[in-house]
């Protein structure tokens, strides 16, 4: 029998699919603004608000952006792309993605089968840079709830993973002992990086067999492999 007693989940992109919804959903805010007439095609428009979602998302865990900037300033830095200097237009735009992208639903293989088969003998917690409305919402909306018995956010807590208070506060607030933990997550510089600091063992979820830079305890590619590990 393991010491693990208390598991950890990142949200996005290691139960919720984040790259499908997302696509999903900035495919539909595309074609609701109308906005294949700046852009060839909602391919070049997705590509484009990658590229800037992924440097504003680093000046946010870092401290260096807002959450109410960043909701708004990727979308106008993905229009300003094509010479539109629209900022009205941008936050509606960033307004409607909100909306609608918390409504998707597809999550990783396994991902009820993995949790149902924990949930009996661990107590489930989820860890989570995302925004606390955000992912309150997608866990409601995918059945996830009833599998968690707290969920801590980057932004309640006032520390962004990797940083190692927001485990710390994780663990101390469920009197855990940190050797009776386990993260389980798919960012190796956020999720396996942070819980190394803080000392916590670690499970990185790397369905695309991406190269390791960080170690961690274990590596998965399938959830359903934490059955061999819990």
């Amino acid at each position: 029998m393991n010491q693990y007693r208390h598991i950890y989940f990142d949200l996005d992109r290691t139960l919720w699919d984040f790259n499908s919804n997302s696509r999903a959903a900035l495919t539909e805010v595309f074609e609701k603004f109308q906005l294949n007439a700046y852009f060839e095609d909602a391919d070049e428009f997705l590509e484009l608000y990658n590229k800037h979602n992924d440097r504003l998302w680093d000046q946010y865990r870092k401290g260096n952006l807002t959450k109410k900037v960043l909701r708004s300033k990727r979308f106008e830095l993905t229009l300003n792309e094509k010479k539109i200097k629209d900022k009205v237009h941008a936050e509606n735009i960033g307004k409607e993605y909100l909306r609608i992208s918390p409504l998707k639903t597809i999550l990783f293989p396994y991902t009820h089968e993995i949790l149902t088969y924990l949930q009996p003998s661990y107590k489930l917690y989820i860890l989570t840079n995302g925004f606390r409305e955000t992912q309150f919402q997608k866990l409601k909306n995918c059945d996830l709830e009833q599998y968690f018995l707290e969920v801590f956010t980057s932004e309640t807590i006032g520390y962004n993973k990797p940083h190692s208070k927001i485990f710390q506060w994780a663990v101390s607030s469920v009197n855990a002992k940190k050797n009776e933990c386990l993260m389980i997550g798919d960012d190796q510089l956020v999720d396996i990086t942070g819980a190394n600091s803080y000392g916590m063992d670690s499970v990185l979820y790397n369905p695309e067999n991406m190269e390791q830079i960080v170690p961690s305890k274990y590596t998965i590619t399938d959830l359903k492999e934490l059955e061999e590990i819990l």
